[in-house]
This record gives C-alpha cells, sequence and structure tokens, in this order.
C-alpha cells in the first residue's frame, strides 16, 4: 500500500448533479478535486428518468409548487428551503439550457408532464425518459470545460479529516495508494443510502457512506426516518430493479392488482396520482390482500407509437425481459428510492462542522419533509462564496 497527500483548494465527494454543480461553481475560485467511487457517468443522476420539476409553464406558478411541495412533505418541510428550491429553479434550469440542455419540446414551446401530487404539469424531460442522463452529460461536459477542474474515478472516500473541530479534507482508497487530500474546504455530495435494502432503484454505490464518514465526524444526521419508496419498479425473473417512471402515470397508466382490477381510487381520489407513499401504501396492501408479490401497471390503452416515443428507455429495457409495454401489462411492486434525511445542513450547504458542506442527497436541509415530491430532486442552487461553497439543492 502506498500513501500520499496532496492539497487542494475544494474538495468535491461525489460526482452527481450536486457534485459537479458545486464543481463548476467553485472553479474560479481555486484548484477543485472531484471523487467518484466509480466511472464519471455512474451515479444517481443518471438513473433519473421522469424529469425535473419547475415552474416555466404557462398554466404554472411557483406558489403553486411550493404549495405542492410542502403537502407532500406531510406538513414536515423546511418551508425556507422550499422557497429556495421552487423560486430559483427556474433560473436554474435556464442555465442548463444554455449550456446546451437538451430538454423535449412541443413545437417551440418546452413540453411538460404531470407527476404523482402535482397539481399542474411542471414535469420538464429530456429523450422522453433520460433526463438524468442529458443533465449529467452537460454538467461533465461544462465541469470539464474548466482546467483547475480534476477529477479521480475509482476513489472511495474512507473518512473525513479534522482537526480543531474543523473539516481539513479526506482520507481517499485509490487504486493500492492512500491519499490525505487536505482542502480549504469539502464538499459531500454522496448521494443516498438504497443499498441498505434488498429492493432499491438505486446504483450500487448507493451506499449511504457519505453519511457515515459525516457522522464519524461530528456532523448532525437528522430525519433518517425518512425513507421514501418509489410504487413502481419492475418485479419479473431475472430482471434488474428497473425503475419506471412516475411521468408514466402521469401519461395516463394505471395500477391493476393481480386479477386485474383497479383499485388505487380506493384508497385516494387523486388515485394513481396521489402521492409516492400513498401509492405505494396502497400497492403493499393490495399485495397482501391478494397474496401476491406484485401488481400491474398498465398502459395498454395508450397509443402505441406515443408510448414508444414517451418512454424509448423503457420499453426497450422492459422488451428484454419479453415484456412489451405497449401491449402486455408490466408485473411491479414498490423499492427504496430517496431518503430524505442526512447530513443536517442551513440553507448555504453548510453543516455544524466548519469547513464540511453537503448536497443533494447526502444533505438534509428539510426541503422535502417526510416525502419528496416527485422530480424535486434534479434541481440545485448555485455554490458562491470565494472562502467555500453556499447553497444546496
Amino acid at each position: 500500500m502506498n500513501f500520499s497527500s496532496e492539497t487542494v483548494d475544494f474538495l468535491v465527494i461525489g460526482g452527481g448533479v450536486a457534485g459537479l454543480r458545486a464543481a463548476i461553481e467553485l472553479a474560479p475560485r481555486g484548484s477543485v478535486l472531484v471523487l467518484t467511487k466509480d466511472k464519471a457517468t455512474e451515479s444517481t443522476t443518471g438513473y433519473a428518468q421522469g424529469g425535473v420539476a419547475v415552474a416555466l409553464s404557462d398554466e404554472d406558478e411557483v406558489c403553486i409548487h411550493y404549495e405542492d411541495t410542502v403537502k407532500a412533505g406531510d406538513g414536515l418541510c423546511n418551508e425556507e428551503a422550499v422557497k429556495v428550491l421552487v423560486e430559483e429553479g427556474p433560473a436554474c434550469i435556464l442555465e442548463l439550457m444554455s449550456w446546451g440542455a437538451d430538454f423535449d419540446k412541443e413545437g417551440s414551446k418546452l413540453s411538460f408532464t404531470i407527476e404523482a401530487a402535482h397539481t399542474r404539469k411542471r414535469i420538464l424531460h429530456s429523450h422522453g425518459d433520460s433526463t438524468g442522463k442529458e443533465i449529467e452529460r452537460v454538467l461533465i461536459k461544462k465541469a470539464r470545460s474548466f482546467p483547475s477542474v480534476r477529477r479521480y474515478d475509482f476513489a472511495f472516500t474512507l473518512d473525513l479529516i479534522t482537526e480543531d473541530g474543523r473539516c481539513i479534507g479526506a482520507t481517499v482508497l485509490r487504486g493500492d495508494s492512500i491519499i490525505n487530500v487536505f482542502a480549504r474546504a469539502v464538499i459531500l455530495a454522496t448521494g443516498g443510502a438504497g443499498q441498505l435494502y434488498s429492493r432499491t432503484t438505486n446504483p450500487v454505490i448507493s451506499t449511504g457512506d457519505g453519511i457515515a464518514i459525516a457522522y464519524r465526524a461530528g456532523a448532525l444526521i437528522v430525519d433518517m426516518e425518512f425513507i421514501q419508496f418509489h410504487p413502481t419498479t419492475l418485479y419479473s425473473p431475472g430482471a434488474p430493479q428497473f425503475l419506471l417512471s412516475e411521468a408514466m402515470r402521469g401519461e395516463g397508466a394505471v395500477l391493476r392488482n393481480i386479477h386485474g382490477q383497479r383499485f388505487m381510487h380506493h384508497y385516494h381520489e387523486m388515485s394513481e396520482l396521489a402521492s409516492r407513499d400513498t401509492v405505494a401504501r396502497a400497492i403493499v396492501s393490495e399485495m397482501v390482500k391478494t397474496g401476491a408479490r406484485h401488481v400491474y401497471l398498465d398502459l395498454r390503452h395508450l397509443d402505441r407509437d406515443f408510448v414508444k416515443k414517451r418512454f424509448p428507455q423503457i420499453y426497450t429495457t422492459c422488451l428484454q425481459y419479453d415484456i412489451d409495454i405497449t401491449e402486455d401489462m408490466i408485473p411491479v411492486c414498490p423499492a427504496a428510492h430517496y431518503i430524505m434525511g442526512g447530513v443536517s445542513t442551513d440553507l448555504a450547504g453548510e453543516t455544524g462542522i466548519k469547513g464540511l458542506f453537503a448536497a443533494g442527497e447526502v444533505a438534509c436541509t428539510g426541503v422535502h419533509g417526510a416525502n419528496r415530491l416527485a422530480s424535486n430532486s434534479l434541481c440545485w442552487r448555485g455554490w458562491s462564496s470565494a472562502q467555500g461553497p453556499a447553497g444546496v439543492h
């Protein structure tokens, strides 16, 4: 084992939307090193299908987006954090577009869809059901345009380094080397902890180690009991736990039990468009009632060409497992999806440890309350301080 050390201005641990956006903002202010556990494109960001929620359509308003978010959060949202999310979201999307992000359009206007618990069409999407990949592509390209930004892929952060109550870096395992990386500020952007569960939509790298290293360093960890289960993941022998986007129900897909009967209207007035926690619990209830291990998602009544164009990735993936979503009902069941809790931060992304910041799913500002509103995770706030980052989501 080789041992070494190096010094940078800013150390970003994680290469998803939160980490990349932090690196981009910090790049003009000093040297930035981005650490990822896997290859550059392997993060939860790339798995996001449905889209990003933002109040940009003609029928929408920021105040309505705010109300939907707070309601979905079951009254436990930090309302100041929600204001930041919904008010700054539109500018962030326009910035992404200026960097080359390609969102789907209807004619010359952006195309919006609706998802569970939203009362307006406000979900932007790209290439049908590959929104996360598009945002990831744009941010990786933008980050690479700065000579001050470097990245170590396949680098695992073992622990944070603290001195006199301040975070001054991290110990990193890379290949057969252990590197102590020292920095003026450390930004945690390591994502969630879905791999704690046997069924999850999260990639294999989502093991919660960012939360763990922050805890060991003395940071406050909050709201860990709030784990969101996505209602619809593919349930088929030999198939991966593949996410079937909320947008499918937004476009008219319905849920049926193993007897082919619709059931969501028995559980909530919004039926399939109720919040994720409501739909997931309803599905589990039906599974228990019928003695089944899944229910069905049904798109057969929708136009075949529309379905294939709107959900090309989902269509192709399901077809690999002999499921034609335009002709067959899709077996689905809930899976762990998103953690609302994490490392406690203020609205500037700062933790209780000086020099340590957190953003994205690893962080908890309280913006999501007890239950994240669908597609409220691919937006962020800029990082601006010359002394260190400022901002989350």
